[in-house]
């Protein structure tokens, strides 16, 4: 027992040795990279220097080659680090689809062809934003390509069934963002205008654009008007953004000309989808054994169903979840998201089409009655910011989809033509009953004249609901008939998109400051600025002379710090740093 304690302890004390021998030898490495490291960082930091962006800082007067050559500089930043995060993402996306999915994650499946549809709608978006026009522009045509540019259409890959489910979560996307965005104080200070504005230049249209198709494309009565309501709604993505840098602007402000359109634009969308979602059980109606009464009312029934829904469950939404909660945001973006996917949904799946739409658009609207009282306005609301970063996936994928359905093989060019003419009468109805719905407004009459012009543009409702006809039709096992009617619908819808969401979008932008004045303070704070600017030149020297002299004060100062320059070189700089 004595010797293997004894032999313990040796053991022991052997490997305390050896434990301080590795100790004092990594001290001594330690020691001898010190007396090297200097060196050796410094000349890296000398070879990499020009590459770092750190030690390269952009002039404030950089040129276009300066500016492009400051961002490939290291580390990544700026456009290039998001676009490489953006690549990354991309990849291991498709890595992952591929990993689970296999061959439906490669060329000519699904969700490859989805994937692809995504980012080139995304960079389709971001160019036309960059040519000062609406990004869904881009995005449709880029979906338009996908489909009928031959090598590269892989859009035509994309299942049916698919395309028509993320059309219509797309669809719920944009009706809560609507029903939240709906002010119930704007529209009752507002309100005989905007019902004015809503109502009169959407039935209008509608009734005209009936009329038109039943003449020209023998539609059916139901269908014309199913179409008119599709053609008749306005388009928010293109006009709250052109009136929002308007009113930042100033112009029309104190009349509430941007707060009138954009409150009247929410109503009218409002409008075109209850029309359309009741026009559409209508249709669909009569192909089943209900008898002609039961046919009449189903439309309005399904309506009445589906805003009875909405409110229910927006009254549930008061108080579930709780307002203490910790996980208030999550709980309620949850549930209001499911509530709009169960009621598009399961109004499919319950074969009363007509409800799920309106009540998707009511149970956002109660559920934000009360959560505006608990300071969740629209401007601050932290659920419409998660709806918009939403859209922001949806919205390429809604547009792309519907570029991607309309296959130029099989389009008639009749379909076009008279598809254009049934547009522009529509629009000279709507143009005309625009201007006179504003009347006895308190508008002068350029600003009664700048009503029609924001009026115009169309390009979201037509999007979410243009291929729903179609949807429908081939879902419930329509005959050719029905289908071909879906087609020209959704062909028509696809026209307008093309036609008016540009157009609009540059009649307000130019119309706008020509039409519209200035506010009291955007003035005032005009007037300021230019007095600032005399005050700043009140020496007496004109503006030529002021350039001259800072000119002649740059140099000088540049030539002083050459001066200085000349006697500190990189030798002086080493032989201080030894020094220190």
């Amino acid at each position: 027992m004595i010797v293997q304690m004894e032999v313990m302890e040796i053991v022991q004390e052997s490997e305390r040795n050896t434990q301080g021998d590795d100790e004092a030898s990594d001290e001594r490495d330690s020691q001898q990279s010190k007396s090297k490291c200097p060196k050796l960082e410094r000349q890296c930091r000398l070879f990499w220097r020009p590459c770092l962006a750190k030690h390269n800082p952009l002039p404030q007067s950089a040129s276009c080659c300066e500016r492009f050559k400051h961002s490939l500089l290291c580390p990544p930043h700026g456009r290039l680090a998001r676009l490489l995060s953006l690549l990354l993402a991309v990849l291991l996306t498709w890595l992952v689809l591929w990993s689970v999915l296999h061959q439906e994650a490669l060329p000519g499946g699904n969700f490859f062809s989805l994937l692809v549809l995504l980012i080139c709608c995304l960079i389709g978006g971001y160019v036309t934003k960059l040519l000062h026009l609406p990004p869904l522009l881009g995005m449709l045509l880029v979906g338009f390509g996908l489909r009928n540019i031959p090598y590269i259409d892989t859009a035509k890959h994309i299942t049916p069934a698919w395309a028509s489910a993320l059309r219509t979560i797309a669809l719920v996307v944009i009706l809560i963002r609507a029903g939240l965005g709906l002010d119930p104080k704007a529209l009752k200070k507002l309100s005989c205008v905007v019902i004015r504005l809503a109502f009169l230049p959407c039935l209008f249209e509608c009734v005209t654009v009936a009329i038109v198709t039943n003449q020209l494309f023998d539609f059916p009565w139901v269908w014309g008007f199913m179409l008119g309501f599709v053609l008749a709604a306005v388009s928010p993505a293109v006009v709250v953004p052109s009136l929002l840098s308007l009113q930042e602007r100033g112009l029309g402000t104190d009349q509430g000309i941007p707060t009138l359109v954009i409150a009247a634009a929410s109503v009218d969308d409002v409008l075109a989808i209850s029309g359309f979602g009741i026009l559409l059980g209508i249709a669909f109606s009569q192909n089943s054994n209900d008898d002609l009464a039961f046919t009449i009312f189903r439309g309005p029934l399904e309506a009445l169903a589906g805003i009875v829904f909405g409110i229910l469950y927006g009254l549930v939404l008061w108080y579930i979840p709780d307002s203490k909660s910790k996980n208030i945001l999550l709980a309620r973006t949850f549930l209001l998201s499911t509530g709009g996917l169960f009621s598009i949904f399961g109004s499919q799946a319950a074969e009363i089409p007509g409800a799920g739409a309106l009540g998707c658009l009511t149970l956002a609207f109660v559920a934000g009655l009360r959560w505006r009282k608990q300071g969740w306005d629209n401007d601050q609301s932290p659920i419409a910011d998660v709806m918009s970063k939403i859209w922001w996936i949806f919205q390429p994928l809604l547009f792309g989809l519907i570029g991607a359905e309309v296959d130029v093989s099989a389009l008639e060019s009749s379909t076009i033509g008279l598809g254009v003419a049934t547009l522009f009468i529509g629009l000279v109805v709507r143009v005309i009953v625009s201007f006179l719905a504003v009347f006895g407004t308190g508008l002068n009459l350029k600003e009664r004249l700048f009503i029609p012009f924001a009026w115009l543009p169309k390009a979201t409702v037509q999007a979410a609901i243009g291929p729903i006809a179609l949807d429908t039709a081939r879902k419930y096992g329509g005959d050719s008939v029905e289908i071909d009617l879906g087609i020209k619908v959704l062909t028509i819808a696809v026209l307008v998109i093309i036609i008016t969401a540009p157009l609009g979008a540059m009649a307000i932008s130019l119309t706008g400051p020509r039409l519209l004045q200035k506010s009291q303070k955007a003035r005032e704070m005009e007037g300021r600025n230019k007095q600032h600017h005399m005050e700043r030149n009140s020496n007496g020297k004109t503006e030529p002379e002021l350039h001259e002299m800072i000119s002649k004060k740059d140099s000088e100062r540049i030539s002083s710090s050459s001066f200085y320059s000349d006697f500190i070189t990189q030798d002086s700089i080493e032989q201080m740093s030894a020094n220190v």
